[in-house]
């Protein structure tokens, strides 16, 4: 892929930023699946990378196919804000050299941007290592979409069974589930009530403040069924 005239065209990494809590939820319940070399698709400004990188990761690649956003992470990890074991990587899986191999894959809030998701997928699965996880983060349910999506440039939200229906072959699921049950009725009464088309930072504080604490108590007691956000995490052979 051609990346040098590549814009991200959405506008949500900065706002989402600052949400703290959700950052720590998330990772907590994806944490113990990211060891070794870590391939992380579609880095953005670094801040998946700053909640999971001080885990069992000896190596990070991050891979951004726009390029100012690449430039902005390799001046991270310049300035030290991300550990130099983080290698920054302009481009796309497509991209990577035919002996890039990892042992964890990881697409946090990305793959809802890529239009054949499947064939995604597939092209991650390959550079999996034995035993090696593909993990995937996405915002969940059809019925959600809004013109926020639109404007981020989604194609898509998956439920479970769609997600799982993306199963590359060769792999084997290890677990999936939901997240944010009290994240999505608010997300449900933005749709059918307030339709914004973009959070607001107060909006943003409050769920990450409030609401995410509660959906931390509540998912379990709800066995992670209901949520405004799904997980998929398959495991190679």
């Amino acid at each position: 892929m051609d990346t040098t005239g590549f814009s991200y065209a959405g506008s949500e990494l900065e706002l989402f930023r600052s949400a703290e809590r959700w950052k720590t939820y998330w990772g907590s319940r994806l944490g113990g699946y990211v060891t070794g070399r870590v391939l992380e698709v579609g880095a953005g400004i670094g801040g998946t990378t700053e909640v999971l990188v001080t885990g069992r990761a000896i190596e990070w690649v991050c891979l951004e196919p726009d390029p100012a956003l690449s430039d902005r992470l390799r001046r991270s990890v310049d300035a030290g804000r991300l550990p130099d074991r983080c290698r920054v990587v302009t481009g796309t899986v497509a991209d990577l050299g035919a002996e890039d191999r990892f042992d964890t894959v990881l697409y946090i809030d990305v793959l809802e941007h890529i239009e054949d998701d499947r064939a995604e997928l597939a092209r991650a699965a390959a550079r999996l290592e034995p035993g090696g996880h593909l993990i995937v983060l996405a915002p969940a349910h059809q019925f959600l979409f809004t013109a926020f999506d639109r404007e981020i440039g989604h194609y898509r939200r998956y439920d479970r069974k769609s997600l799982l229906a993306l199963e590359p072959p060769g792999l084997r699921m290890a677990t999936a589930f939901y997240l944010d049950s009290v994240g999505m009725l608010a997300s449900l009464g933005n749709r059918l009530l307030l339709r914004s088309s973009m959070p607001t930072a107060g909006q943003i504080r409050l769920w990450d403040r409030m609401m995410v604490p509660l959906s931390r108590g509540l998912d379990p007691l709800l066995r992670r069924s209901l949520g405004k956000t799904v997980v998929a995490i398959w495991t190679a052979p």
